[in-house]
């Protein structure tokens, strides 16, 4: 558990989702997430949609200019409270809802679609993860879509940088990584220091699955897989995709 610079304790999901996390990861932006978002909406993604893990509202933005009725939902107030810097940013306004994963607080049947985009799942326990889930599959309409986008297991143990530093714009961001728990979790230790001069330092830690192990997992909730993607171009996944983007429906 990361401790902030004022000693007080928190979760590393909290840690690692503050206001700093914009001048980390400055690629991470809205002409990105048009791209990718447009790419869902080719291939189906469609109505009412939750975006589980929104972040500062960049693809929820995306969702909103191409049609879809979208509610952002995250944990960070940081991030929540960044969408004004977005352009357009603030047609979101009274759309992004603060909640946990395992606790949305909207009525079941509620979505026709929610996605979890950029590895957003798998940040609890075997049970934490399950509730997230089964949190999904309630708030689904029948016939609705998940869409989660997963780390690919296969690429992330063939590929697993060590260690890496990075100096930018007065930012230093260190970086070490392992594998945990038989290899299916992901375990980052950062260590930070923004251009501000302040410090701060946590542990990330995600579960991978396997596409089975996946399948498995959302089929005892309810949802049932119907294709996996290896990027958002819609490439077929293969142990080299860049990513593991799970299609699956209530």
């Amino acid at each position: 558990m990361p401790e902030s610079s004022g000693g007080e304790s928190k979760l590393w999901y909290e840690a690692a989702f503050e206001r700093g996390y914009l001048e980390v990861y400055p690629h991470r932006d809205l002409q990105a997430a048009r791209s990718e978002v447009a790419g869902l909406v080719q291939r189906g993604l469609e109505g009412r949609v939750l975006d589980m893990g929104c972040g500062f509202g960049r693809h929820s933005l995306a969702m909103l200019e191409l049609g879809l009725e979208v509610v952002g939902m995250d944990l960070s107030a940081d991030l929540l409270g960044s969408s004004s810097r977005l352009e357009g940013g603030e047609s979101l306004r009274g759309r992004l809802v603060r909640a946990d994963f395992r606790a949305p607080p909207f009525q079941s049947a509620s979505f026709d679609a929610v996605t979890m985009l950029f590895s957003s799942f798998g940040y609890f326990d075997d049970v934490g993860n399950r509730s997230v889930a089964a949190e999904v599959a309630r708030l689904l309409k029948p016939g609705g879509s998940a869409i989660f986008d997963l780390m690919n297991p296969f690429r992330i143990r063939a590929s697993l940088v060590p260690e890496s530093r990075t100096e930018r714009d007065g930012i230093v961001l260190h970086e070490r990584r392992r594998l945990s728990g038989g290899g299916v979790r992901v375990q980052k230790q950062v260590d930070l220091v923004l251009s501000s001069g302040a410090r701060s330092s946590w542990q990330e830690d995600v579960r991978m699955y396997e596409p089975e192990e996946f399948a498995a997992l959302l089929g005892g909730v309810g949802l049932e897989v119907e294709r996996t993607e290896g990027e958002f171009d819609g490439r077929p996944f293969d142990p080299e995709a860049p990513r593991q983007i799970v299609w699956a429906r209530a």
